[in-house]
């Protein structure tokens, strides 16, 4: 039986917290000292387990997939069994959307796409976004024996609801929408595109 992997193990513990602050600060005003004080941990210590500041951030990109993902599973499981995959998840949604902030990790992304890396993660992230969105929608159309018919394509109805999220969270952030109005875009909004 071979060692656990140290290093993995460590940025596993490390990553939620660099997340956090780069969500907070964004990529440019989260200096390595901000990111090593925020883990108390040493700056040599995070350039042993990233190879830099982009290392971090991609990571932190990567994070945001995977930790949305985690959570849409958790409420998965647990969802009544009157509503569909996709009703599920529009439902967390509706009440939690951009409850982490990590939203803003993806926005500042945006402003880096000069860089390959940054660019890779980002298209990563928003490609599982898509993905699991899209089989939502798909088993969404089986339960309710609705087929594809003259419905938009399952794919472009997950990339509208992405867009949808994404509204939502810029309301949030420019204070344009109150809880209540994002929580109706989400619900309405992304019951029209199921085609519910």
């Amino acid at each position: 039986m071979g060692r656990p992997n140290l290093s993995e193990q460590r940025r596993g513990e490390l990553l939620p917290i660099v997340a956090a602050t780069f969500a907070e600060f964004g990529y440019r005003r989260a200096t390595t000292a901000l990111l090593a004080e925020r883990c108390g941990v040493q700056e040599t210590i995070l350039y042993r387990l990233w190879a830099d500041k982009r290392a971090m951030f991609t990571a932190s990109i990567d994070y945001v997939a995977e930790h949305s993902e985690r959570i849409w599973a958790g409420e998965l499981a647990r969802r009544d069994s009157a509503q569909t995959t996709a009703e599920a998840v529009l439902d967390h949604e509706a009440v939690h959307l951009g409850e982490f902030g990590l939203y803003r990790i993806l926005f500042a992304g945006l402003s880096e796409t000069d860089d390959p890396a940054i660019v890779a993660a980002l298209r990563r992230a928003y490609r599982s976004f898509h993905a699991f969105l899209q089989e939502r929608v798909r088993e969404h159309r089986q339960a309710r024996g609705s087929g594809d018919g003259d419905l938009p394509p399952a794919a472009l109805v997950a990339w509208a609801m992405i867009g949808v999220g994404t509204a939502a969270n810029l309301g949030r952030e420019l204070e344009l929408l109150p809880a209540t109005q994002r929580a109706e875009l989400l619900r309405s909004a992304g019951r029209r595109l199921l085609g519910s």
